[in-house]
């Protein structure tokens, strides 16, 4: 095939090639210029075309959204302004307040004593970890969840209830779940540092003293099962301990030994079906 020679600029001539041209860009084929000249022509076409595109297409709605700040009028301005700051205050913390009256709290630590127990330091990852616990909050909150559903959110949206007997029985599952787990010493220690006084029944602790209780008792409750889960795994690192101080490797880790041994005894004993069915079956469903 005949080829078309086209010169090319100084900057792509190096020293030592014919004529200053690059070594493997010297010459175009003409197949390949013509090529190259019909697509620049779409090109171009497409760019001119462009326009009348746009205007064929047909007007989309796009939102607008106008933030203004300026001097408030009256007292009742600045009272929407505030209540308009602390509802936004309330919805960054709903997450964080969520997971501390529910069942969360307990299945995280318990969790990570299991992984600390091993040896493990990565492994599970704590994104495992924690949808785990997520996942299992969810199921063990499914009744009180139920409850504020038919009791409350449904009658709420049919308008059958007002506001706030809404908010009322919809608190009513979540504070019965915390008083069946919160310990008496627990909830007595909070009701003293509040100075609220003795309550003569549940209902006269208020939630603000019931929730901090609750956390402690929830604290504890999965200490003292963190302290069981680590007892057959401390006895597996004293073992190796004593064998290797028994045949002289004193400057071998017993926790690099002890680790397989630790991970077949939980593989073995099916570790997280005894793990996650002691914690399901802990809340009093």
């Amino acid at each position: 095939m005949k080829r078309l020679q086209v010169p090319f600029p100084p900057f792509l001539r190096t020293r030592g090639s014919r004529d200053g041209a690059a070594p493997g860009m010297r010459f175009f084929t003409r197949a390949r210029f013509l090529r190259a000249t019909v697509v620049l022509a779409a090109v171009l076409f497409s760019l001119e075309a462009l326009p009348a595109w746009a205007a064929a297409l047909p007007d989309l709605p796009i939102p607008a959204l106008n933030l203004a700040v300026g001097a408030a009028d009256g007292p009742q301005d600045v009272v929407l302004t505030l209540q308009i700051v602390a509802l936004i205050t309330v919805l960054s913390m709903a997450p964080a307040i969520l997971l501390m009256v529910t069942s969360f709290t307990r299945i995280l630590v318990v969790m990570g004593f299991v992984r600390s127990a091993m040896g493990l330091q990565q492994s599970p990852p704590n994104q495992v970890i924690s949808s785990l616990a997520l996942f299992l909050t969810i199921f063990t909150m499914t009744p009180v969840w139920t409850d504020i559903y038919e009791n409350a959110l449904a009658p709420y949206a049919r308008e059958e209830l007002p506001a706030q007997e809404a908010f009322t029985r919809a608190v009513a599952p979540i504070r019965g779940f915390m008083l069946a787990q919160t310990r008496e010493k627990e909830l007595s220690l909070m009701v003293r540092l509040s100075g609220d006084p003795q309550p003569n029944n549940q209902d006269d602790v208020r939630t603000m003293v019931l929730i901090p209780a609750y956390v402690l008792s929830e604290l504890k409750t999965a200490f003292q099962m963190g302290v069981v889960i680590y007892i057959p795994f401390i006895v597996i690192d004293m073992i190796v301990a004593c064998i290797l101080m028994s045949m002289g490797m004193m400057m071998l880790p017993p926790s690099m030994i002890s680790l397989p041994f630790k991970i077949l005894l939980f593989v073995m004993a099916d570790g997280w079906s005894l793990v996650i069915a002691s914690l399901v079956t802990s809340f009093n469903m």
